[in-house]
């Protein structure tokens, strides 16, 4: 076996990226992700000279990233220090795999523990603030709001939703979510009627002054274009009626998706429906909403018992 250099190193990296786009089939932006990080791996100092000898290199490397907060060598959150162990485990993997290393060396990498941060909600009266912010008149942002709440979706989920997915008599929009999993999800009178409202108000014209081709029925939330409304424009709206609701800073449009949950087990839905209104493809990460819920019931507890 040849002795490790920086050039066996870059190609060994090269030939595990190939393998994850052709054998794989995974996407172009995963794999400029692992490209980056493993770079990143293959430049640190030291890597060159020692990669192929044992795991000594990816340790020092991930422990370098540990170490926040220090100058010129600021380290890596919890989130990209989990992804970026996860690239160079895999990389380790495929290396022995295919002979080019004589050790397995993922075998003695753990990835770093993920701190499970509880998700950020509101209370039902923090909701109704929000939901009655919009003006009366902002149709379309009414119907984001209470869709997003009613639902549970990503916001992803609610921008690729087209005409043809609600069905407004059977009170259920059809959601693509992750994996491309299909799911059906119940919609609510309240939220029915303002989808309704912005569906017989402006969204005809905005349609027809921009003739767009409704395929599928077109969009169902539009940009000023008449297109797809972008992420950034539902983010600004949802930004800006937790403003106008005394809630800045608290809010994103995944905030409430966290509270549609929270508020379900709260009224005592089940986790494997919860689960699956919110396509999550497994039960440990719906069970992380029982923490919160446990929270909310413990301040409810302190607050209303006479000897908490």
């Amino acid at each position: 076996m040849a002795a490790a250099s920086p050039r066996s190193l870059h190609r060994a990296v090269d030939a595990y990226l190939t393998f994850l786009a052709v054998e794989r089939g995974l996407a172009p932006a995963t794999i400029r992700a692992y490209r980056g990080d493993l770079a990143d791996f293959s430049d640190a100092r030291g890597t060159a000279r020692d990669w192929a000898d044992g795991p000594d290199a990816a340790v020092r490397y991930l422990a370098a990233r540990t170490r926040r907060g220090r100058r010129l060598d600021p380290g890596l959150a919890p989130t990209s220090l989990r992804r970026r162990a996860a690239a160079i485990k895999g990389f380790y993997r495929f290396a022995f795999g295919e002979g080019l290393i004589g050790i397995d060396v993922a075998s003695h990498l753990d990835l770093p523990r993920m701190s499970r941060l509880l998700p950020e909600t509101l209370t039902q009266a923090e909701v109704e603030r929000l939901l009655a912010a919009p003006a009366e008149d902002a149709l379309m942002e009414r119907a984001l709001l209470e869709l997003l709440y009613a639902s549970g979706l990503r916001i992803s989920e609610a921008l690729n939703l087209d005409l043809e997915d609600i069905s407004m008599d059977g009170a259920f929009v059809r959601v693509i979510g992750k994996g491309d999993r299909e799911r059906l999800v119940p919609v609510g009178e309240v939220a029915l009627d303002a989808i309704r409202a912005w569906l017989d108000g402006p969204r005809p014209a905005l349609l027809a002054a921009h003739h767009v081709e409704p395929v599928r029925g077109g969009p169902l939330l539009l940009g000023r274009s008449g297109r797809r409304l972008a992420r950034q424009q539902a983010w600004a709206m949802v930004k800006r009626a937790a403003a106008a609701a005394g809630l800045s800073g608290r809010v994103s449009p995944h905030t409430l998706r966290h509270s549609f949950a929270t508020h379900l087990l709260e009224g005592g839905a089940d986790l494997r429906i919860v689960q699956e209104l919110l396509g999550h493809a497994s039960i440990s990460t719906t069970q992380l909403y029982t923490h919160v819920t446990g929270e909310r019931i413990r301040e409810v507890y302190a607050r209303a018992h006479p000897r908490a």
